[in-house]
């Protein structure tokens, strides 16, 4: 019983809102102007957030895999903190990091520079909330492959380039592969941290999320727009547990 109970609480909410849904307008909803510029906005953000994610993420994931007990058990920690703060907290942090009166917000404005409600403020909002999942996923990878190929490159007289590139690269590619799906999907579903480091203006900051959000609220696009944006999110959630499922059973063979 408690187990039915557990599944009825997962899986009724979403047959509900498949139930409620229109399925006669959902071309047109997900179709509508409004729909097509939160679409087009949140897929440029995500996949800009998941680069910047990608290319930081990957080398933090590696010093922490390869540093001390210690070191690495600090660095885990604040590369891991996004995951348990509030979103809205991490909004705050950001705009206290990145605000007018912010630490770098005023250095930033005197050059000309304005980073909060804009859509580079939803980018850094993305990303900040979504590079956990990759370091947590490379470094993992990174633990299980251990040291053992990467010694005997460079003692062969290998590079620390080339043991990376040739060696640890590849040899965590699943990991890399697993941590960026995770990554672009939790992008994608950014909502408090954007809504209040970037705002939500149409066309500029406005996400899927936000769309939806602004139309339970009496503005914006249309309640079946929102509706229909919802199932696009679970669609792409959907998606990235088929992915991941092929990833795993292609690791296990």
């Amino acid at each position: 019983m408690p187990a039915a109970l557990g599944a009825a609480l997962l899986v009724l909410p979403l047959l509900a809102l498949l139930v409620r849904l229109d399925w006669a307008g959902v071309p047109a909803a997900v179709t509508s102007p409004a729909a097509l510029e939160a679409l087009t906005l949140s897929l440029t953000t995500a996949s800009v957030a998941t680069l910047v994610c990608i290319v930081l993420g990957v080398p933090l994931a590696v010093v922490i895999a390869r540093a001390s007990r210690g070191v690495a058990a600090v660095l885990r920690t604040l590369a891991t903190l996004p995951l348990v703060l509030p979103p809205l907290v991490g909004g705050i942090a950001l705009l206290a990091l990145l605000g007018r009166n912010g630490l770098l917000g005023g250095v930033l404005e005197v050059a000309g520079v304005r980073v909060p409600f804009t859509t580079a403020a939803v980018v850094i909002a993305q990303a900040f909330v979504a590079l956990p999942f990759l370091v947590i996923s490379v470094e993992g990878a990174l633990r299980t492959a251990g040291t053992g190929f990467e010694v005997v490159a460079a003692g062969l007289g290998a590079s620390r380039s080339t043991v990376f590139r040739r060696i640890t690269l590849p040899l965590v590619g699943p990991g890399i592969l697993a941590g960026t799906v995770l990554c672009f999907a939790r992008a994608l579903g950014e909502f408090g941290a954007t809504a209040l480091f970037a705002g939500n203006a149409a066309g500029t900051t406005r996400t899927m999320p936000l769309a939806i959000y602004t139309a339970f609220n009496g503005s914006g696009v249309s309640e079946d727009t929102a509706i229909a944006l919802s199932l696009m999110l679970i669609v792409v959630a959907v998606a990235v547990l088929l992915v991941m499922r092929g990833w795993r059973e292609d690791a296990a063979r």
